[in-house]
C-alpha cells in the first residue's frame, strides 16, 4: 500500500520561520517534521510514498531524495500552484495508481498507529475512505474539518 505525504502548504501562520523554509521542513526534535513522518510510515511498512509539495519544494526534495536512506522509494508530485488538499491528491493520483492508499499532512504529528491502517480490514465493503479525526486544539476550536450527520465531509482551507 503507497502513503502520499500532503506538504504543499505556503505555511502562512508560521511566518516569518515559512519565509525560506517549507513548513514541512521546520525542525522538530532535532530534524524535519516530515522526517519524522517517513521513519513512521516506513516503520509501518509503507515504503512506496508520494509527497506532493509546491512552495519551496526543492528543498524537500533535495533533504529527502528518493528516499533510499530511510528505505523508502519517494515520487514526487510537483505543484506549480499549490492546488489545495483535494486538488494535490487528484494530481497525485497517476503516482499513487488504482489501490486503497493512505494519505497524510507533512506538517502535523499524529501518534495514530499507522500500521493499523495496512489492515486488509480497514475498508469494509463499498467504502471508498477511511478518515481518522482528532479532537480539535484549544488554539483552533472549530477545526479545519467538519463530519456532518449524513456522513459528508466538508473542508475550510483558511490558510496552513
Amino acid at each position: 500500500m503507497k502513503a502520499m505525504i500532503l506538504a504543499a502548504g505556503l505555511g502562512k501562520r508560521m511566518r516569518p520561520l515559512t519565509d525560506h523554509t517549507p513548513k514541512p521542513m521546520l525542525k522538530v526534535a532535532g530534524k524535519p517534521l516530515i522526517e519524522h513522518h517517513v521513519e513512521r510510515l516506513v516503520t509501518a511498512g509503507f515504503i512506496d510514498l508520494v509527497i506532493n509539495h509546491a512552495y519551496l519544494g526543492e528543498q524537500i526534495e533535495r533533504y529527502l531524495g528518493d528516499g533510499s536512506q530511510w528505505g523508502a522509494c519517494i515520487a514526487y508530485s510537483r505543484e506549480t500552484e499549490p492546488l489545495e488538499t483535494g486538488g494535490g491528491i487528484l494530481k497525485a493520483l497517476p503516482l499513487l495508481g488504482n489501490q486503497p492508499f493512505v494519505v497524510i499532512n507533512s506538517d502535523v504529528w499524529i501518534d495514530y498507529p499507522l500500521e493499523q491502517l495496512r489492515s486488509p480490514k480497514i475498508l469494509a465493503d463499498g467504502d471508498t475512505a477511511h478518515l481518522i479525526l482528532v479532537p480539535n486544539p484549544e488554539h483552533n476550536k472549530n477545526g479545519d474539518f467538519n463530519l456532518s450527520t449524513a456522513g459528508r465531509v466538508s473542508f475550510k482551507e483558511e490558510g496552513d
